[in-house]
């Protein structure tokens, strides 16, 4: 055995990546988020990769901070679905929406996007946005 370094905790990574998606959409840097905390960004990232575990009384601060219950940062943990083939599409689906929000241009176009107030003009984005990636395909 060469490699000494324990892996972070799939749940560790679960939460720190939920953190980190609930601080992107607030539009949140790291630094206001240590701040609020009284620890520093470093620490910030360490959580969202999931290096370091977040403890109870910490988290409960973040929610707090971050305006999302708890159980927010467990939602499609691994290990949560029960093994049935709706609870994997589910799963699968519930993180693509992630993976997407995660991503800049995912989050800049959802913003972007909850800005717009007449419905006709999302619909008609939705549709083009469609007609885009069906000519890509």
């Amino acid at each position: 055995m060469t490699e000494n370094k324990k892996k972070p905790n799939p749940i560790d990574v679960h939460v720190g990546s939920r953190i980190r998606l609930r601080r992107t959409m607030l539009g949140m840097s790291q630094e206001k988020l240590g701040e609020s905390l009284g620890i520093t960004f470093q620490q910030i990232q360490k959580y969202e990769k999931g290096t370091n575990r977040v403890g109870a009384s910490r988290l409960q601060n973040i929610s707090t901070i971050l305006n999302v219950p708890v159980s927010f940062f467990f939602e499609d943990a691994p290990g949560e679905q029960g093994i049935g083939a709706s609870g994997m599409a589910e799963a699968s689906s519930s993180s693509y929406v992630v993976d997407f929000l995660s991503s800049s241009e995912g989050l800049q176009l959802n913003r972007a996007f909850v800005k717009i107030s007449d419905a006709k003009v999302r619909r008609k984005l939705v549709d083009l946005v469609k007609s885009l990636a069906a000519e890509a395909e």
